[in-house]
């Protein structure tokens, strides 16, 4: 009988229905596929996260927005936040083809969660809302250290990259080739010198 998770294995828990969320999206997710990826019982599932599906989907989501902010952390320590930056946006040029076909499950989420639950989607634009201003401080340091000449103001450029960064997230999916989102990426980020 499997008994309830510990708290240390809440994570673990999170992180593997992250995953089932991240490549079939909150609706196509079913209870039994959720019950298999966490090896939980219905009971365990329920007395853990009494919000059920849900409740689980926004914690996975939060997981991400974790990630996230270690990245901001790291930037504001960074002597180059452009090139910081930079590899953020090249690491979709590095990943596996699976990983193209799932795309970003922030922006997935948002894409989904329009007509679905307004508040899950407000729970994503959120955070895709914190990389925005995460940018927008990054860039304006780099203005003034000259390392960014272009002049337009820090939060158009942060809005731009977060634009940026949904497209390739639905591009990767129609060329998963390395090299090609690699020369995109490129292009795109232009716009930082």
């Amino acid at each position: 009988m499997k008994g309830r998770p510990s708290i240390f294995d809440h994570a673990r828990v999170v992180e593997k229905a992250q995953q089932v969320f991240w490549q079939k999206g909150f609706a196509a997710t079913s209870l039994d596929d959720l019950l298999k990826a966490t090896e939980m019982g219905s009971g365990s599932f329920y007395n853990t996260f009494k919000g059920g599906k849900k409740e689980l989907f926004s914690k996975a989501i939060q997981q991400r927005r974790e990630a996230f902010m270690a990245f901001k952390a790291h930037l504001k320590k960074s002597a180059s936040p452009v090139a910081e930056i930079r590899q953020f946006f090249m690491s979709i040029a590095t990943a596996g083809e699976e990983e193209h076909l799932r795309g970003c499950i922030i922006a997935n989420t948002v894409v989904e969660m329009t007509f679905l639950d307004e508040e899950l989607e407000q729970e994503a634009v959120s955070i895709l809302k914190e990389v925005e201003k995460m940018f927008a401080l990054a860039i304006k340091q780099a203005q003034e250290t000259g390392e960014i000449r272009n002049s337009a103001s820090p939060e158009l450029l942060a809005r731009y990259l977060i634009t940026v960064w949904n497209g390739l997230n639905v591009t990767r999916r129609m060329y998963p080739s390395n090299k090609s989102l690699q020369q995109l990426i490129e292009m795109q980020l232009s716009v930082l010198s």
